[in-house]
């Protein structure tokens, strides 16, 4: 049939289907149009019916634990925790309120960005749980990015490639070995226990962090716990506010959870979309970053083995 024409025909039985859902995975976002990718596939789910129903939706698959976690704690550097935009004044106050100091309307970089200011507008960096020199997919512009630091912190189980280039190295504790919480793909806000205490120094990332913002002088990381954490994230976002610590502690909940008592929400737009309306996004072809040639004419595809190491955890 030809690559197009299957493209096609996978989306017309998507589209005959009472109930279709969409589960994709690191295939449909490692690539410079990942974000295009991702958008293609909610315009589908839109036009076709597939959003706010039992056996639809849009499922990603991600590479690694809490991945959706980070992002609703605020781990991205257009929102804060619980997707509010940076860029917006109202989320801009509310945050210059909570945190006591001056909140910036502007988006925060992205990773990327940051390896390319390193040396040249960025000085010193922490890197949390992350080996970076081997995730990276340009490893000699990222070991030039990090040796132009004057100052690197590594936080991490294993004395990995990038803490090898660090200049200080907080020994953490492995996710067996501290309390916290995660959410899964659907939503589901989950407790995890310590099974073991950590070895040695050992410490959980939150008391790293709360423990070096103290001794630089910052305030609001008096924190004494995982659940002192979990709590404030519960404060500051309406998609957790009718969660706490105590609640996670006894059941499980899919977000948003919005009010004391609620019972949360296993099915995400289900009558309405939370906005209001469910937005197509026009996206345009872009070319691949790199092609074939008659100089390389093959592609080497590798997959994801636990020795290639991106994340200490593997």
């Amino acid at each position: 049939m030809g690559f197009a024409a299957d493209i096609e025909q996978a989306a017309l039985w998507y589209g005959a289907g009472d109930k279709s859902a969409i589960y994709y995975t690191l295939g449909i976002t490692e690539h410079i149009c990942g974000v295009d990718n991702v958008q293609s596939l909610c315009n589908i789910a839109l036009l076709t019916g597939n959003i706010g129903r039992e056996g639809t939706g849009l499922n990603p698959m991600r590479g690694q634990n809490n991945i959706q976690g980070a992002g609703d704690a605020g781990a991205v550097p257009s929102n804060y925790p619980g997707f509010q935009p940076t860029d917006q004044p109202e989320s801009r106050e509310k945050f210059t309120a909570l945190y006591g100091r001056e909140m910036d309307l502007d988006k925060g970089i992205t990773k990327v960005q940051a390896l390319n200011r390193c040396g040249t507008e960025i000085f010193a960096m922490i890197i949390d749980g992350e080996n970076t020199l081997v995730s990276d997919p340009d490893r000699h512009h990222c070991e030039h990015a990090l040796k132009s630091l004057d100052h690197l912190v590594v936080i991490d189980i294993f004395l990995t490639e990038t803490a090898a280039l660090a200049d200080v190295v907080f020994p953490a504790s492995a996710f067996a070995e501290t309390d916290g919480s995660c959410a899964n793909t659907e939503r589901r806000v989950q407790r995890l226990r310590q099974a073991v205490p950590p070895p040695g120094e050992a410490k959980p990332d939150w008391w790293i962090i709360s423990q070096l913002a103290q001794r630089l002088g910052f305030s609001g990381f008096d924190y004494n716990s995982a659940e002192d954490v979990f709590n404030e994230l519960c404060g500051l976002s309406p998609i957790y506010a009718g969660l706490d610590w105590e609640r996670i502690d006894k059941g499980e909940y899919h977000w948003p959870v919005p009010e004391k008592g609620h019972p949360g929400t296993p099915i995400l737009h289900e009558g309405a979309f939370r906005n209001g309306r469910g937005l197509f996004k026009i996206i345009r072809y872009r070319d691949p970053a790199e092609t074939l040639s008659s100089e390389f004419p093959v592609w080497l595809t590798t997959g994801h083995p636990h020795p290639d190491r991106p994340l200490s955890g593997d």
